[in-house]
Order: C-alpha cells, then sequence, then structure tokens
C-alpha cells in the first residue's frame, strides 16, 4: 500500500520522536514519584529521561537546535505530565507502575534507537556510527534518569539485553534502508528493538556478566 503524499520520512521522524519522548517522559515520572522526589526533582528526572538521550546525540553529531529548543512544545507537554503525576500518583500505585514502567521504556528504546540511527544517517554519518548514535539516543535518556536518583543505570546492571535491543534495531534500520525499503524502515527498526526487549523482558533472558570469582 502507497504512503500517503503528505507523509514524508521527516514527517515519521518527528511522529517517532514524539512518541517516544512521551514513552520515557512515563518512565522517568514513574520513578521520580516512586522516590519521592520534590517539584524540581520529578520535572528534572522526566526531563532528563525524556531528552537526555536526543540530547547528548545531537551534541555528538554537532546538530542545531537541539530537538526539545526546535519542538519546544514538548517541554510545556513534560510540564504538565509531571504536574499532573504530582497531583494524582500516590503510594499504592508505586509498586504497579514501577512494573508497567518496564514497557513504556521498553517502547522508548525502540522508537529512539530507529531515530537516532535515522537521524545519523541523514547526516551521512557511516553505518556502525549510525547505529551507536541510535543505541546514544535510546539508552542514555534512562542511564542519566537512574544516575540522577543515585542507582546503577538497569541499562549496564539488569543483565537484560537493552543497548543490544537498540543495536539489533539500528541494524534492521540500516538494512532495510540498504535494500530500498525507506519507507518501513524506521517501522522496522524501532519495531526489532522493541520487540527483543519485550521478549527478553517476557522470558527473563539474561546476557553473560562478569563474574570474578572467590580468587
Amino acid at each position: 500500500m502507497a504512503t500517503p503524499a503528505w507523509w514524508t520520512l521527516s514527517h515519521a521522524q518527528v511522529a517517532i520522536e514524539a512518541i517516544a519522548t512521551v514513552a520515557f517522559a512515563a518512565s522517568g515520572l514513574i520513578e521520580a514519584a516512586r522516590r519521592k522526589l520534590d517539584a524540581v526533582g520529578v520535572v528534572v528526572v522526566t526531563g532528563l529521561a525524556a531528552f537526555g538521550g536526543g540530547t547528548l546525540r545531537d551534541i555528538l553529531l554537532d546538530r542545531r537546535p537541539f530537538f526539545w529548543v526546535q519542538q519546544a512544545t514538548w517541554l510545556w507537554v513534560l510540564l504538565g505530565l509531571s504536574i499532573a503525576a504530582m497531583l494524582f500518583m500516590r503510594a499504592r500505585h508505586f509498586a504497579p507502575t514501577e512494573r508497567a514502567m518496564l514497557w513504556p521504556d521498553a517502547l522508548g528504546l525502540g522508537l529512539f534507537a530507529a531515530s537516532g540511527t535515522q537521524i545519523a544517517l541523514a547526516a551521512s554519518m557511516p553505518a556502525i556510527v549510525a547505529v551507536l548514535m541510535g543505541v546514544i539516543t535510546a539508552t542514555f535518556g534512562g542511564v542519566l534518569r537512574d544516575i540522577v536518583v543515585n542507582e546503577i543505570p538497569r541499562a549496564f546492571s539488569d543483565r537484560q539485553p537493552y543497548a543490544v535491543c537498540a543495536f539489533a534495531g539500528g541494524w534492521v534500520l540500516v538494512g532495510a534502508q540498504a535494500l530500498g525499503l525507506h519507507d518501513w524502515s524506521l517501522l522496522a527498526g524501532a519495531a526489532t528493538a522493541f520487540g527483543l526487549r519485550a521478549l527478553a523482558l517476557r522470558l527473563g533472558y539474561q546476557l553473560p556478566h562478569w563474574s570474578a570469582g572467590s580468587d
């Protein structure tokens, strides 16, 4: 089925970044609420989760303005989500929302991995650099979120594939574009990263980890 004439790759990128921003903001909000942070802490942690990875990508690619400066409406959305969470989220919600946080986080992982890779390819970066930009976009918001709340980042410590999923999704996008499937490459990359992360969560699969032994 042909895509509508008005729907371009740039439109798809904006839509994907919008959905991913909300998904990562949700994960930041839940973490801030669980930690019982004050109003400033809630906004900062939510903002880092939503914008941290994309901002680092833009810095490394020397891309200006930053995506959240270019789309400043998202700052108001961030403030609105933070205020709503502080008004309505209570202690009894922490346990179920902590479990639910895994899914918006996985969604944001897939969407930002695809978007970050595509943006780097559009900047004429080599494929390996583009894929790594996708990994940075997808993971470093969560890394910064966890560091600020004094926790070893889950991306490094939960032993379930995270950055690896983003890496795989980025290569699927690169491969799809190499085959000329430009209209579907973003969706394929995002779906691959999200699907792998969701499968790992469902099956409880763990990556090999360092074991120094007792010697």
